[in-house]
């Protein structure tokens, strides 16, 4: 059965195995989702759950209204997974995952704002040699004379980072369900703070 989480990410550190081996991880906080809709192929032709990460105002009044503007005031952020859980299942913690399971995580990338061709496709640049000062880190050229105009798809200078990105194969390597946290072995994307899309690997 597919699982599927939303956290933020805390940072990185690392564990030792058994062997002694240092293992470097990614620390994700994951309070318990709260299941926001569901979806049925009866109904809705697919069977989806919309979870909801809890934000900083968690309370609400018993008779308010749940509409767009008051979602987005309790949940700082909300997807929807193809999984599915029991009528009585009202939220998801990190215990549904075990240490050793493979999983795939989604999120936004770091922004590096407008960057040169050496740092973002990873150019060597021009020869620094004695006369070219100012030439080390420029793209030279960017084409010939047909077809007359810059081919498509060129690399050239532009922005860099704030994709979306998922890392697959990784695997958890210690849960701590009081403190809602996740110890995933490797980099994950994004900042301190980005919010992460955790499924488990089909």
């Amino acid at each position: 059965m597919s699982k599927a989480l939303l956290g933020r990410k805390l940072g990185m550190s690392q564990v030792f195995s058994e062997t002694g081996e240092v293992v470097p991880v990614t620390l994700v906080v994951a309070e318990p989702n709260v299941i926001t809709i569901r979806r049925t192929s009866d109904k809705d032709g697919h069977n989806t759950l919309q979870l909801g990460l809890p934000g900083k105002r968690k309370n609400q009044k018993e008779n308010q209204k749940l509409t767009p503007n008051t979602l987005k005031r309790m949940y700082s952020a909300r997807r929807e997974f193809s999984i599915e859980a029991a009528e009585d299942v009202k939220e998801l913690s990190v215990e549904q995952f075990t240490v050793g399971e493979v999983v795939e995580v989604s999120g936004i990338s770091k922004g590096k704002g407008f960057q040169g061709v050496v740092k973002r496709h990873g150019f060597k640049g021009g020869p620094a040699s004695h006369g070219h000062s100012d030439w080390e880190r420029k793209a030279g050229s960017i084409g010939s004379r047909f077809p007359q105009h810059v081919r498509k798809g060129k690399r050239m200078a532009g922005r860099m980072g704030s994709d979306r990105v998922t890392v697959k194969n990784l695997v958890v390597v210690s849960i701590d369900a009081k403190k809602n946290l996740l110890a995933i072995k490797g980099a994950l994307p994004g900042k301190r703070g980005t919010v992460l899309e955790i499924r488990s690997k089909d």
